[in-house]
């Protein structure tokens, strides 16, 4: 039982370290995030706008993910701050190409539309799988 209770107490703070670091970093991603997109979100949402809630909220995911990932993957503290960070501009980077490729997703989010903001969601969840596959190798 000493064993477990010296694991726990040696593991324990660089659990709250590397937790800590990724829910900031994920913070300044969605921060990130909401700031480049052509439409404000938030005013959207708290205007009962659902499908702005659901894309913001696959956004969220999708960028918690790879950044998850990342820290699972990570042997220490910096792996976390070299990869984590990469993982959230690579996010950012496929979110923003999806939403000039497919240029009146955003309108029609705004608009309220459903449909939209699902396949919005389906396409980060699918850039967030594989950017996290990318960097757990």
């Amino acid at each position: 039982m000493d064993a477990v209770i010296d694991s726990f107490l040696t593991g324990f703070p660089i659990l709250l370290l590397h937790s800590s670091l990724t829910i900031a970093m994920l913070v300044v991603g969605v921060l990130v995030y909401v700031w480049i997109t052509p439409w404000d979100e938030l005013a959207l949402i708290r205007g009962g706008n659902t499908a702005a809630a659901v894309s913001l909220g696959g956004a969220i995911v999708g960028l918690a993910i790879p950044l998850a990932f990342a820290m699972a993957a990570s042997i220490s503290v910096w792996d976390i701050l070299i990869w984590g960070p990469v993982t959230l501009v690579l996010q950012v980077i496929a979110y923003r190409i999806a939403d000039l490729v497919l240029k009146d997703l955003p309108a029609r989010i705004d608009a309220g539309e459903m449909g939209a903001a699902v396949l919005m969601v389906s396409i980060k969840l699918a850039a967030a799988a594989i950017n996290a596959a990318a960097v757990s190798g």
